[in-house]
C-alpha cells in the first residue's frame, strides 16, 4: 500500500476543479483517462490519508423491523 501526502490529495482535486487530467507529484506526472477514474483516485488518497492521520472509518448501521407476521 502506498503512502500518500494531503499535498497529492491537493493536487487531485485542483486537477479535477480545473478540468485537467494530467497531475504532477514531485518526479511523477499520471495522466488519468475520464473524469471517473480521477474521482476514484481522490477517494482512494482520501482514505489512505485518513488512515494514516488515524481518523476512525465511518460506519453505516442499517436496523430493519417487521411485525413478524
Amino acid at each position: 500500500m502506498s503512502t500518500y501526502t494531503s499535498t497529492q490529495l491537493d493536487a487531485l482535486r485542483q486537477a479535477l476543479a480545473t478540468g485537467e487530467r494530467r497531475v504532477s507529484f514531485a518526479d511523477k506526472t499520471v495522466e488519468y483517462r475520464s473524469v471517473e477514474e480521477l474521482q476514484a483516485a481522490i477517494r482512494t488518497v482520501e482514505l489512505a490519508v485518513a488512515r494514516s492521520q488515524g481518523t476512525p472509518r465511518a460506519r453505516q448501521i442499517r436496523v430493519t423491523t417487521d411485525k413478524g407476521l
